[in-house]
């Protein structure tokens, strides 16, 4: 059931003095209760400075109220970062908000985990249907925070995007993967890579979101959702409900707001990686959201001339590994089974869907990087290289009818064709 919702009309967004109004709607239901807020870290485009002010405003009457950082396994936020991504001085942080916490999920820390329970290899197989494959797991253990059993309620604040992996994010995936451990990453991650990006971004219902909901069932912390449709870094929706309704609603809103429908694909495409993508393991979304209208044998450059790190946690395995698509992957599984399955997942998400020809591997996609990643390094994990000095992004401009894009805020816009 959705409690209240909040919608901009098309042009338009959301006014501060309408989303305090609608956040309104939570004063007093958790009166004397313990409340654990989920919320994105950087890498989320939001006005969480405003948001986290708004909800400690209306939850003044909460016994204990706490934010945790849905990491998934994105690298801890330092004291000074978690106030920042807040919108808080140090100051504020010893003083006005003294009593809140401010906390990481820790996903490779057994002792702050729990299980839930375990996902079986029928029910496995029931969820990925037309997509189960041998190399999932033969079953899941659903690792979660134990912070979640500790508390009398959990409210998850974050927005809805089309999604990579499960389709459309937001909702339950701010438990898993969010603040899972890595049994729920690596199959969830896995699972979508078996589905492939274009069978699975800005898609409603996908195999992926099916796991996410058998898992959050299993949680009998009772949860409640505020799901934010965003534009740009203000909101033009407001959702807040049951983790399903409240969710699936924000779903269809950023159907309409974050796709973009185009009659014929594209043969080159700048797509331009914000500087909240800190290293590839996010900038990816830079090719995520355009493969979907890219020509078979067309280019995307991700432009990202601020980034110099593949993965602060998973660089090993990537430049072991490097970047391919799914059928290298499942045609030498022996030699590469023993890597992590979330790795190998953002592997081939990246590179695009592709085939297998007389054992040559040949992608639908040419990836080429713009970034301080080296030519050398680029070489070495699959990708094509392209100095980011060299770009003139006028050149890219207003080029359209030619068959080329110019994305200038890339990762959270979905291109699709008709």
């Amino acid at each position: 059931m959705i409690q209240t919702q909040a919608i901009a009309p098309q042009g338009q967004l959301l006014t501060e003095h309408e989303i305090r109004n609608t956040l309104g709607v939570l004063e007093s239901q958790f009166k004397n209760q313990r409340v654990l807020v989920l919320i994105p870290d950087h890498t989320r485009s939001l006005p969480l400075p405003f948001l986290f002010r708004s909800l400690v405003d209306v939850l003044h009457d909460a016994k204990q109220l706490d934010f945790m950082v849905a990491l998934g396994t994105h690298p801890p936020l330092s004291e000074e970062s978690l106030n920042k991504l807040v919108g808080i001085t140090a100051e504020e942080r010893n003083t006005q908000y003294a009593t809140v916490g401010l906390l990481n999920h820790a996903w490779d820390t057994p002792s702050a985990l729990t299980s839930l329970g375990i996902i079986e290899q029928d029910e496995i197989k029931q969820i990925a249907g037309a997509n189960w494959h041998s190399s999932l797991p033969n079953e899941v253990d659903i690792r979660i925070n134990k912070a979640v059993l500790e508390y009398d309620h959990v409210i998850i604040l974050g927005p809805t995007f089309p999604h990579e992996v499960v389709g459309f994010s937001g909702g339950a995936k701010y438990l898993f993967p969010g603040i899972s451990g890595a049994d729920m990453i690596n199959a969830t991650h896995w699972l979508g890579a078996l589905a492939g990006v274009v069978g699975t971004i800005g898609i409603k219902e996908t195999p992926v979101r099916a796991m996410i909901h058998a898992a959050a069932s299993r949680l009998k912390t009772p949860v409640t959702l505020i799901a934010l449709t965003v534009q740009d870094h203000d909101l033009a929706g407001l959702f807040i409900g049951d983790m399903l309704t409240a969710w699936s609603a924000a779903a269809d809103f950023s159907a309409e707001r974050h796709i973009r429908w185009r009659e014929k694909p594209f043969q080159r495409v700048l797509s331009c990686a914000p500087k909240m993508y800190d290293e590839l393991w996010t900038g990816a979304k830079a090719m995520y959201k355009l493969e979907p209208a890219i020509a078979l044998g067309g280019e995307v450059v991700i432009f990202a001339p601020h980034l110099d790190v593949v993965s602060h946690v998973h660089g090993k395995y990537i430049y072991e590994v490097g970047y391919h698509i799914l059928p290298y992957f499942l045609n030498n599984w022996e030699r590469f089974k023993n890597i992590p399955l979330g790795v190998l997942a953002h592997s081939t998400h990246l590179r695009g869907s592709g085939v297998i020809e007389n054992g040559i591997e040949k992608p639908n996609v040419r990836v080429t990087l713009a970034s301080k990643i080296s030519a050398d390094d680029c070489a070495r994990i699959n990708l094509g290289y392209l100095d980011p000095a060299k770009i003139n992004i006028d050149d890219w401009k207003n080029r359209e009818d030619e068959g080329v894009l110019y994305v200038p805020k890339a990762g959270e816009i979905l291109y699709r064709l008709k």
